[in-house]
């Protein structure tokens, strides 16, 4: 049995965490604020009409920016809510309830390889940590063999840099290039945020 997300124990512990979530972000939209960086990243590494798988999409924001922007985008999240508000506020893409440690989105009649993977918002540290690898191993799964996976989460959310190197090494990915912001900063060995982009390995899993 696959251990429950960080961040499903949350909304267990707290009702109403979906929900404060969700209006957090249609807040901060309703006020102008630029909720897109990394979507535009995104949107600058594949040609117009690229699939796109959004992993952990949340309720949609950057998801829905791609779409609109030309790609054939499919969110997954495990937190119905966070779906539910997607398919409400960014019609176009295919939202899902899944989690990402069972992903097999062909068994549900979405066909593979994914041209980018984009992972951001924190997802990888909201994943319990015994699926961690396993995650990354089922988006290895589902990109395309010159595709790229795009993921960013910040530091001291309980999830090494370097233990994510090492995870994703075994996942069958490696560095492309590292980032230290969605805005195109180098990562340092002082950064206090991680943009990867990962290449599949040569030999794969």
């Amino acid at each position: 049995m696959v251990e429950q997300s960080i961040w499903m124990q949350k909304v267990e512990a707290d009702p109403g965490h979906s929900q404060w979530y969700i209006e957090r972000f249609r807040s901060l939209a309703r006020a102008g604020e630029d909720l897109v960086g990394e979507a535009r990243l995104v949107d600058a590494m594949v040609p117009r009409g690229a699939r796109i798988l959004d992993a952990g999409c949340g309720p949609g924001r950057v998801g829905g920016y791609l779409a609109e922007a030309g790609h054939t985008v499919v969110g997954v999240d495990v937190d119905p809510a966070l779906i539910a508000a997607a398919e409400q506020d960014h019609p176009g893409p295919r939202w899902l309830v899944g989690d990402l440690a069972e992903l097999d989105l062909p068994s549900r009649g979405i066909p593979e390889p994914f041209d980018i993977i984009v992972s951001a918002g924190n997802v990888m540290t909201f994943l319990a940590p015994s699926t961690r690898v396993r995650v990354l191993s089922r988006l290895r799964a589902h990109l395309d063999d010159d595709g790229r996976a795009v993921i960013g989460f910040g530091s001291g959310r309980d999830y090494e840099f370097g233990q994510f190197f090492d995870d994703a090494a075994q996942a069958g990915f490696t560095p492309d290039l590292l980032l230290s912001t969605w805005d195109l900063r180098p990562f340092t060995e002082n950064s206090d945020f991680l943009v990867a982009s990962l290449r599949p390995s040569p030999q794969g899993l």
